[in-house]
């Protein structure tokens, strides 16, 4: 019979928040397919696991994928297991999920830590609609891709930095989206954890002055429905009745239709729209 990977998450920080479930998996996993080795080895010598391990991160993540993959199909149970939290959110453990379920290859996760759902669950923002950007692009065109995307997102965001990195993600976020409620979270679930709630203006103040020191993981407001309202509306009245209701009859619409949606963009009546027709074809 195949092997199967077990996609095992461990402590973002604090080591009590190892499962029972992830200690005794990695104990009798055949491998250990870890991130950092050098990083990891700490982490199973304080469980007392003496698994074998191997490397597997970002430059070789596909060769060592199909290597992997062979020796689970020859009967292998493969553990993977990130620097931190849970594996395959925001690293290399996803092309192998995807592989292994390409193969035939049974996939299960022993959930554990997250860096982001636990930045989310204490940023007091909402938090039953969110979605998660990991690092915003090192490259410029893509990053302002993204940025001219998270100006209409609605949902709360997520975003993960480094230190060195920090001041200009928080200007690049001010310049492109304007001022936005944001909690910033480092040191999560260690001693001195802290959720700073604040704007991205006075963030970007802030740091400024401020020498940013660990990891951060930045929890930012999504844009309000009453904004979004409030600018369609703009760009409603600056146009005439006439071209507002071509809009819509290019769209299929009739008359009494397009008239309809007209009133609805504008907060009007359709009799009021119908009375300002008139006059303007006057």
């Amino acid at each position: 019979m195949a092997g199967k990977l077990y996609l095992c998450a461990t402590p973002i920080g604090n080591l009590e928040d190892m499962t029972y479930r992830v200690v005794r998996v990695l104990k009798e996993a055949d491998l250990i397919a870890a991130e950092d080795t050098r990083n990891s080895i700490k982490l199973l010598n304080h469980f007392d696991i003496h698994t074998p391990m191997t490397s597997y991160h970002e430059f070789n993540r596909i060769e060592k994928a199909y290597d992997l993959i062979r020796q689970m199909q020859d009967g292998k149970n493969v553990a993977l297991i990130t620097d931190a939290g849970t594996p395959g959110i925001s690293d290399p453990g996803e092309d192998l999920v995807r592989l292994c379920l390409e193969a035939g290859i049974e996939v299960t996760s022993l959930p554990g830590a997250c860096a982001c759902v636990t930045a989310l669950t204490i940023s007091g923002l909402p938090t039953r609609r969110f979605c998660f950007e990991a690092f915003l692009p090192f490259d410029k065109k893509e990053r302002a891709v993204i940025l001219e995307e998270l100006k209409e997102e609605t949902r709360t965001t997520i975003i993960y930095e480094a230190p060195h990195r920090l001041v200009r993600t928080l200007d690049d976020l001010y310049n492109a989206l304007g001022d936005r409620r944001l909690t910033i979270c480092k040191e999560l679930t260690k001693r001195y954890e802290n959720a700073f709630q604040t704007t991205l203006e006075e963030a970007c103040r802030h740091y400024r002055e401020e020498e940013p020191r660990g990891e951060y993981v930045l929890v930012m407001e999504g844009r309000s429905r009453k904004d979004i309202e409030e600018e369609e509306k703009r760009s409603w009245e600056e146009m005439s009745l006439q071209e507002h209701m071509e809009i819509y009859l290019q769209q299929g619409m009739d008359k009494k239709d397009a008239m309809k949606a007209v009133a609805k963009d504008r907060g009007l009546g359709k009799r009021d729209v119908y009375r300002m027709l008139l006059e303007e074809e006057k």
